[in-house]
């Protein structure tokens, strides 16, 4: 297993080099391999979010092409490794363990539910979590703390979101519909004055199609050939514009499907010892257990699971740093439950609650593989 980095090598690191080159002041250190005195000399600063491109699929397929030419190393996601907690660490610079949100699926005490952040809805349920953003997300923006204009450039459907509008603060946004106009979207914001800017830009599509049709899918080497080209046609259309365009992504992606991807419903009385609907991820499941059967539920999966998963207390993921440093954030040990399931290889493990379409995706993500962690540092100049 890969354990993320926050000391230095990671992608919180890299949010703080960011941070630090536009006048904020960073919580966590430097990214190494990017110091913020290499990025705060240009006008414009670009950071470009290609949402579940895993440094191993760029260096796998992207021989020839511009993104891997302007590959200047490598670094860890959070954990767990998704969007849910990256993103969020992408927008506020806080880790997991001080911004809390822990995965896909949450439990939120203040809203009395299993929820979804990103789309704000209650699980099982297609309704409102029905709290207001500040109650769940205590992080303030990263734009609102930096000393240039900052532009958001993101896709329509979550443009307005409510997680995105707290989350993106005070900074402008614009929104596209297709990739071709994430390109000029962005070219639009780094040429709409002579003032020093930083543009935050968030590509989805990569990560959906590895959801529905798996990674490794012939659709998604077609959609990486289509991102590969926007990036070149994004540094060729800056050419003179003194910007620099650091790309990275959120996280990478396994596939799952056949005797790896495992139904809850299948293993011995696990699913009766349960307070809620399992949290976080397939691929580090959060468990929230009955009171004093906590013990009586790690024996059991572990004897399901064997040498699938690690399983552990939760509190023990906390305790190694796995959600990073800093002050956690105060409901943390609630929303990461009882028992967690770290899953090994490419297995994951499922439940679905009355009202969920018992459908299963491919790609996956949230674990603590190389694939999954390890994420690209790609970086061009125009």
């Amino acid at each position: 297993m890969v354990r993320p980095d926050y000391a230095g090598g990671g992608f919180v690191n890299l949010i703080a080099s960011v941070a630090a080159a536009c006048g904020g002041t960073p919580r966590h250190p430097p990214l190494r391999d990017l110091p913020p005195g290499a990025l705060a000399g240009a006008r414009n600063l670009v950071l470009l979010i290609v949402d579940g491109l895993g440094d191993a699929y760029l260096r796998r397929e992207g021989r020839g092409g511009a993104l891997l030419a302007h590959r200047r190393g490598a670094l860890t996601s959070v954990f767990p490794s998704t969007t849910a907690s990256a993103i969020t660490t992408s927008l506020t610079g806080w880790s997991p363990l001080e911004h809390g949100m822990t995965g896909w699926f949450t439990l939120f005490g203040e809203a009395g539910c299993v929820g979804a952040a990103l789309p704000y809805l209650r699980r099982g349920e297609r309704a409102p979590l029905g709290v207001r953003p500040p109650h769940l997300f205590r992080a303030p923006a990263l734009t609102d703390g930096l000393a240039r204009r900052s532009i958001v450039v993101t896709h329509r459907p979550i443009a307005g979101a409510l997680y995105n509008v707290h989350h993106c603060g005070r900074a402008e946004r614009r929104a596209y519909d297709t990739l071709a106009e994430l390109v000029e979207q962005t070219v639009d914001a780094v040429t709409s004055g002579d003032e020093a800017k930083f543009i935050y830009v968030y590509w989805p599509e990569f990560d959906g199609l590895s959801h529905r049709h798996g990674n490794a899918s012939p659709e998604v080497r077609a959609h990486f050939s289509e991102v590969d080209e926007a990036f070149a046609a994004l540094l060729s259309r800056l050419a003179g514009s003194d910007t620099i365009v650091v790309a990275t992504a959120d996280h990478g992606f396994v596939d799952s499907e056949g005797a790896d991807a495992l139904d809850l419903a299948d293993a011995p009385g696990l699913a009766a010892l349960l307070r809620y609907p399992l949290c976080g991820e397939p691929r580090a499941v959060f468990c929230h257990v009955q009171e004093g059967r906590a013990g009586e539920f790690t024996a059991r999966a572990r004897d399901w699971l064997g040498e699938r998963a690690r399983v552990c207390p939760s509190a023990e993921l906390v305790a190694e740093g796995w959600f990073g440093p800093g002050d956690a954030h105060p409901r943390l040990a609630e929303r990461v439950g009882d028992v967690a399931l770290l899953m090994h290889g490419r297995t994951t493990v499922k439940d679905w609650t009355p009202g969920e379409a018992r459908h299963r995706l491919i790609g996956h993500h949230g674990g603590a593989s190389d694939e999954e962690m390890i994420i690209p540092l790609i970086v061009g100049s125009a």
